[in-house]
C-alpha cells in the first residue's frame, strides 16, 4: 500500500514511525511519504490561504497549491505503481462522512491512499469540484461530530486503523476478528494473570470462572453475552434497526 500525505505540519505525522505502522514501514508493507503543502507555492511568503469570499471569520486555503500537489503527487505515484494507477484522495473533514470499522476494511485494500490534512477554516470548495471533474476518487471522512484544528490528528487515527488491517503487518491475525466494531459490536471484557488480583486497596479481584474452564464453547457463549450486554449499555445505536422509509416515501 502507498500512502502520502499533504499537509502544512510534516512533523504531526511523525508517530506513524513508531510501533506496528513503522515497523510496516521498514518491512516494506507500506509505503507512506509526507509533503509539505508549501512546496507548491510560488510567492516568497509561500501563502496557502486568504480571507473568505463574502466575509467572515477565518482564513480559507486557497485552491492553487492543493491542484498543482495532487497532480504533482499523482504523476510521482504512476511513476511507480503504473500509468494506470488511481489514489483515493481523502479530506479528514467533520462535515464529512463518518469513519467506521467497516471503513478501515474497505480502505485496507486499497493500493493506494492519499489524506489532504485542511487547516483554518477549511478548503476552497472549488479543489474537489476541480478533483471529481478530473476523475479523481475522493472522499470526506469525520472521527467525529467535533472539530479539530487541523486533518492531521484525523490521518493519524486514520491511518492506523486501515493499516494495522493490511496482511502481515498485525503479527497475529485473529486478534483482528474479535475487536470492538468488527462484529457490529464492542469487544468483550479482557482478562489476563493473575487470575485473582487484590487491588491497592486491599479489594480482592477476580475474573470470571468460567475463562479458567477450558470449555470454549462456553466461554465463546459468554464473550458474546458480554459484547451485546457492553454495547446495549454504551452504544445502543449500534444495536438499533435501520431506519425504513416512510410509508409513500
Amino acid at each position: 500500500m502507498r500512502i502520502d500525505v499533504l499537509t502544512l505540519f510534516p512533523e504531526y505525522l511523525a508517530p506513524l514511525e513508531l510501533s506496528l505502522i513503522g515497523k510496516a514501514r521498514r518491512d516494506g508493507l507500506v509505503d507512506l511519504r509526507v509533503h509539505q503543502l508549501r512546496d507548491w507555492t510560488h510567492d516568497r511568503h509561500r501563502t496557502v490561504d486568504d480571507t473568505p469570499l463574502g466575509g467572515g471569520a477565518g482564513m480559507v486555503m486557497k485552491p492553487e497549491p492543493w491542484a498543482e500537489a495532487f497532480a504533482a503527487v499523482r504523476a510521482a505515484g504512476r511513476a511507480e505503481l503504473g500509468e494506470d494507477a488511481e489514489p483515493l484522495i481523502v479530506f479528514p473533514n467533520p462535515a464529512g462522512t463518518p469513519f467506521r470499522q467497516a471503513t478501515a476494511q474497505e480502505w485496507s485494500g486499497r493500493e493506494w491512499i492519499v489524506f489532504a490534512c485542511g487547516r483554518y477554516e477549511g478548503i476552497d470548495e472549488r479543489v474537489y469540484e476541480h478533483l471529481a471533474d478530473e476523475g479523481f476518487e475522493v472522499a470526506l471522512a469525520s472521527l467525529g461530530d467535533y472539530v479539530l484544528n487541523g486533518g492531521e490528528v484525523a490521518v493519524l487515527a486514520i491511518t492506523e486503523a486501515v493499516v494495522r488491517l493490511v496482511p502481515g503487518v498485525v503479527g497475529n491475525a485473529e486478534s483482528l476478528v474479535e475487536e470492538s466494531h468488527s462484529a457490529g459490536l464492542l469487544e468483550y471484557p479482557l482478562y489476563t494473570r493473575p487470575a485473582a488480583w487484590t487491588d491497592p486497596s486491599g479489594t480482592l479481584r477476580e475474573a470470571p470462572a468460567i475463562l479458567l474452564s477450558g470449555d470454549h464453547a462456553r466461554i465463546a457463549a459468554w464473550r458474546r453475552e458480554q459484547s451485546e450486554a457492553r454495547t446495549a449499555a454504551r452504544r445502543p445505536d449500534l444495536l438499533a434497526p435501520p431506519a425504513t422509509p416512510a410509508d409513500g416515501a
